[in-house]
């Protein structure tokens, strides 16, 4: 089977606000680099690299691979401040000698810098280089106290994080706003909301987000909340999109990688697009980051047999044995 680059984009962006925001490349690679979990849980043999090293990352490292990414056609990168990728990013770009308007970079904001939305994203643009960010995100709903810029799990005696009522998600998105305004970033959105948290944000939001990234892949596929993302004009980005060596392993998702020719990993990238949503792999290797963008077009028949592996199953951020996600309960979460 013949396998081509996708090289399309989601152009799902609505009403008044359609000039302001960027429409994302379909795929980004991923810039996830280090792992705060304990040695036993590393899985080496992660394919798309989503468990990584424990400890924060080597920088020349990160940036290494993503050159080579972005020299295999990637031109979306997706970072974050709590990754602590940005100034591998910022390098890539400038080593891989590709013109910065030709890729698209998306950079988010940690949830204890809700206070300090400005200051945040300067420091984002001086650790990445840039002058602006193509994507600016709020990373999570929940709003942490903030005990210091790269203390970003500040937890109380009984392990539990410190979650606190304000500044909320609205003020910190009010804030965005200005930013998108004076250029600072091209787009705003979100990551980890439900319809819920969205609903709660339309009240006071003046920019209807671009983006929405949540964890999607064939075990997780969150049919309401992508309707009603495609409603509002909110394009959705997969984090998680293999589902890890779970669905990699499901014995669907191989007899039909035995069917087409491919990896199980490109199965579940190709079913990703076929609904439309951005995804977000990551590998350090050159042969799957080639894999990642080439994929096969899925027959529609094939895309009901993934569809039919839905379980609602939660693989990145599973809910603790206290009941909560991150502080808080799935409820206040609208999972």
């Amino acid at each position: 089977m013949s396998l081509t680059p996708v090289t399309r984009t989601v152009c799902a962006f609505a009403g008044i606000f359609v000039s302001l925001q960027l429409t994302p490349p379909s795929i980004a690679t991923g810039s996830f680099g280090f792992y705060t979990g304990s040695e036993k849980d590393f899985n080496k043999d992660s394919r798309d690299g989503e468990a990584v090293l424990p400890g924060a990352p080597n920088q020349d490292h990160v940036a290494s691979w993503l050159v080579q990414a972005l020299k295999n056609g990637y031109r979306h990168i997706d970072t974050a401040t709590i990754y602590q990728t940005e100034p591998a990013v910022g390098k890539a770009i400038r080593d891989s000698g590709i013109p910065r308007e030709e890729i698209f970079v998306t950079t988010k904001l940690p949830w204890n810098h809700f206070g300090k939305v400005r200051e945040s994203l300067e420091q984002s643009l001086q650790r990445l280089g840039l002058d602006y960010v193509d994507l600016y995100l709020i990373h999570w709903p929940q709003s942490v106290v903030y005990e210091g810029d790269e203390v970003f799990f500040p937890t109380n005696a009984d392990g539990a994080l410190k979650v606190v009522d304000s500044p909320t998600f609205s003020d910190a998105y009010a804030e965005m706003e200005k930013l998108l305004q004076e250029g600072k970033t091209k787009s705003i959105g979100v990551s980890n909301f439900s319809i819920k948290t969205l609903e709660e944000l339309s009240k006071t939001a003046k920019v209807t987000p671009a983006v929405n990234q949540i964890e999607l892949h064939p075990y997780l596929q969150q049919p309401e909340l992508l309707e009603y993302c495609a409603s509002k004009g909110i394009a959705v980005a997969a984090y998680t999109p293999s589902g890890y060596s779970i669905v990699r392993n499901d014995p669907t998702i191989g007899e039909l990688a035995k069917k087409y020719g491919v990896t199980p990993n490109q199965i579940t990238l190709a079913w990703h697009i076929s609904r439309d949503t951005v995804i977000v792999p990551k590998s350090e290797n050159d042969q799957r980051q080639k894999e990642n963008i080439r994929l096969p077009k899925l027959d529609s028949e094939d895309i009901g047999k993934i569809n039919a592996l839905d379980r609602n199953q939660r693989i990145c951020n599973k809910v603790g044995p206290d009941g909560l996600m991150w502080g808080w309960t799935m409820e206040r979460l609208g999972w």
